[in-house]
């Protein structure tokens, strides 16, 4: 536990989000519904993970030659994180297979703030202001507007929710598990180097493992824009990586989860989806939980 102690912030404001915390988490979480815009679009699935994977690795390959290496204590952390970040990504696109994208990924996303917030109260003894509370609380309340508008409408099966829960649970681990190990790093860079190169080197090994050299021929049609999404990719984790050395995890992790009225944005501005009354109540709540974890 003196690990623990010794990782949590001393100088964090006691009520309110310092402001470059909010701008990078609100960034991040721009850029994490772009990323996934990008693999919505590409239509094999397969090339699509494969390809956002080995554009992060790229990118993340030039940081480990300017950042210093993350100090040892950080290193079990690390090595945890990218366990839950491959079964993440397992459950998520699981759960993507048997339900409806609308459904899953909110109910994924909203289930991580409030768990990240009962984690880091009892691991960092972060405790959370009423504000701060609030804000995870409206936050999370918008996002599963969406599960339970989409369920009155176009049920999902219990197995295709359950995967969505236990991806929730797996994002909450592993942003708790970040957030003490970067802390712990003194190389907030170096950190985000490794996290990368050792986490989105499984995903194409794999699919190269299973579909030999047939999968390049299925990956050059895409592979500029599969690159920028995994340069997006890199970049919106490591902006919270990044925010969770300045600011509570449970705020950080239910900020960046706007990410879901981003991405709505971007399906009714690019994919012509209706934004509909369910997703003008959820930004609604956003707004109103981001502004209560700032100024309250």
């Amino acid at each position: 536990m003196n690990i623990l102690a010794a990782a949590a912030i001393s100088d964090r404001s006691a009520s309110g989000v310092p402001a470059t915390v909010l701008i990078a988490t609100l960034v991040a979480a721009a850029l994490h519904a772009s990323w996934n815009a990008i693999a919505h679009w590409i239509p094999d699935k397969t090339v699509a993970i494969t390809i956002v994977n080995l554009g992060g690795m790229v990118c993340a390959l030039p940081l480990m030659f300017v950042a210093a290496i993350p100090a040892a204590p950080s290193w079990g952390w690390l090595a945890t994180s990218v366990v839950l970040h491959v079964a993440y990504n397992y459950l998520l696109m699981t759960s993507y297979r048997l339900g409806d994208l609308s459904q899953t990924y909110p109910l994924a996303r909203g289930t991580s703030p409030l768990v990240v917030t009962l984690l880091a109260a009892t691991l960092l003894g972060e405790s959370p202001s009423v504000g701060q509370l609030a804000g995870v609380l409206l936050i999370s309340a918008g996002l599963a507007w969406l599960v339970l508008w989409g369920q009155r409408t176009n049920p999902s099966r219990p197995a295709a929710l359950g995967a969505a829960v236990a991806t929730g649970l797996m994002i909450a681990a592993y942003t708790t598990v970040d957030g003490i190990g970067v802390r712990l790093a003194h190389s907030t860079l170096g950190y985000i180097a490794w996290l990368m190169l050792l986490e989105q080197i499984v995903i194409p090994a794999g699919a190269f493992v299973t579909h030999g050299r047939t999968l390049w021929r299925r990956i050059r049609p895409v592979w500029l824009i599969g690159v920028a999404g995994g340069a997006m990719s890199v970049a919106a984790y490591g902006l919270v990586l990044w925010a969770q050395t300045r600011g509570a995890l449970a705020e950080v992790a239910a900020l960046r989860e706007s990410s879901i009225i981003a991405g709505a944005l971007i399906g009714t501005l690019l994919f012509k989806e209706s934004f509909g009354t369910a997703r003008i109540f959820a930004t609604c709540a956003v707004a109103a939980g981001i502004a209560t974890m700032y100024l309250v």
